[in-house]
């Protein structure tokens, strides 16, 4: 398909998005794009994309009917709790413990449910998805999914090594990884997750609908120095089952999105085997070294330098400047939605991104 050519009244702004975060502080503009925003979030994946993504484009949704997302106090959606009803226990009956200060949960750690992972064949309680009330929650979120919005469903926890923290404390999870004894357990129990995480983007599909544009699973793979475990480990013990549920999410026609915290670029390359589309990481990677060892084959969402004090020029430049750098004809990495930008640093890179 011919690319649009760029056109100086693309610029004219449509409308502004409010600070959510302080209601005096400058909105967000959102320009005369010359394609639907969702169809050109989409073709970054499927297709030619006309513009850098600056995440103004996508939104995110956490839906109250998936027990976890109580549990972990991160709900958003037209019907989230108030936050002293997060906690609680998540799909397999783990008590999660809610922390105001931070907004989010954790496990108390000490009383693992499980001390070895071949433990789980006896133990483990598999959740019956059916008996959620799918149907009521879709009818409630009909307005919350914007249809001017790439909306990304979350799954937080995962099916793989955020889960097995979950039933065995963080020691426990790492030894069952490296521990010949517990391997094969472990194997089985990812398998067996992974199921479970495909009936979900199932039932999600189905009562959802094309108001949601993907997935965006959670599995946090390191710290701020380095990775939990080597590539090797988890190119093994993880990396074939995140196959299989990306393949399956990509069978659907939506988006494979992994959120992984810590600095990572050891794994990258594995992040490629397990067929994710888009990777947000931390801001410690070193997004230089991802462009050039992974940026061919996967999407990385960073958070975009900036200066708000900076004259409107200047940062500008800056948005340009960043645009080209990482938006090429054979490499594409995207300004997060993490990232505070300013109107000026987006406007810069729009145009940038417009003219390759």
């Amino acid at each position: 398909m011919a690319k649009i050519p760029f056109d100086e009244k693309e610029l004219a702004v449509a409308y502004t998005i409010p600070n959510r975060f302080d209601p005096a502080a400058p909105g967000t503009d959102v320009y005369t794009f010359p394609m639907d925003p969702v169809e050109n979030y989409k073709n970054l994946f499927f297709g030619e994309p006309e513009w850098m993504p600056m995440g103004i484009e996508t939104s995110f949704f956490c839906p109250a009917v998936i027990p976890d997302n109580i549990a972990r106090g991160f709900v958003f959606a037209a019907n989230r709790p108030d936050p002293k009803d997060f906690g609680g226990k998540d799909m397999f009956g783990i008590e999660w413990e809610y922390v105001p200060l931070v907004g989010g949960s954790m496990v108390r750690p000490g009383k693992p449910f499980m001390e070895d992972a071949n433990e789980w064949y006896d133990k483990l309680v598999w959740p019956d998805i059916d008996s959620w009330d799918w149907e009521g929650d879709a009818k409630i979120n009909e307005q919350f999914l914007a249809p001017d919005k790439a909306n990304m469903l979350w799954l937080l926890n995962g099916a793989w090594y955020e889960r097995l923290v979950s039933f065995m404390d963080f020691e426990g999870a790492a030894m069952a990884l490296i521990d010949d004894d517990q391997k094969q357990a472990v194997k089985d129990l990812f398998d067996k997750t992974t199921d479970h995480y495909i009936r979900i983007v199932d039932k999600c599909c189905e009562v959802y609908g094309d108001k949601i544009a993907g997935f965006t699973v959670h599995d946090d793979w390191g710290a701020q120095a380095a990775p939990f475990f080597s590539p090797a480990v988890g190119e093994e013990m993880i990396v074939p089952y995140m196959k299989r549920l990306t393949d399956h999410i990509k069978s659907k026609g939506k988006i494979a999105e992994l959120h992984s915290c810590g600095k990572l670029e050891p794994q990258a390359k594995n992040f490629v085997k397990a067929g994710w589309q888009l990777w947000s990481p931390m801001a410690m990677n070193d997004f230089d070294q991802l462009f050039e060892l992974v940026g061919d084959k996967l999407v990385v969402s960073m958070a975009v330098p900036n200066d708000p004090a900076a004259p409107e020029e200047e940062q500008i430049k800056a948005g340009e400047d960043f645009a080209a750098k990482y938006w090429t004809k054979d490499k594409k990495f995207i300004g997060s939605a993490f990232g505070v930008m300013t109107n000026a640093r987006r406007k810069g890179m729009y145009i940038a991104s417009r003219k390759v």
